[in-house]
């Protein structure tokens, strides 16, 4: 998704964990991508030491394959998250069905 790299993003991004009752927690570690998820205790911890643009990133990254309960969503966090689930990248279908073909041999 194409969102502008501001302070005021990240807030909105942040938001809608925080709707999902998600905790966000901003802390070191060695995440080889940036970020871990504690999905059973619905905590998401992000690099504290990433830069404004690598923690929307990540956190475009996360919302793109974590699944929210969008009834806790509010109104703005509701439509944020839909444009990013809608901008998501699609599976290669050509690909998927060569993968399936290779199975079934």
């Amino acid at each position: 998704m194409n969102i502008k790299i501001t302070p005021a993003n990240l807030t909105k991004l942040e938001k809608v964990f925080e709707d999902a009752k998600y905790v966000l927690r901003f802390e070191k570690g060695s995440f080889a991508s940036g970020y871990c998820i504690l999905e059973h205790k619905k905590v998401v911890v992000i690099n504290k030491f990433l830069n404004l643009e690598g923690r929307i990133n990540a956190l475009l990254d996360i919302l793109g394959t974590l699944p929210l309960e969008e009834d806790l969503l509010t109104v703005e966090s509701h439509k944020l998250y839909k444009q990013i689930i809608a901008s998501r990248p699609l599976p290669d279908a050509p690909a998927e069905a060569d993968n399936a073909e290779e199975k079934a041999e």
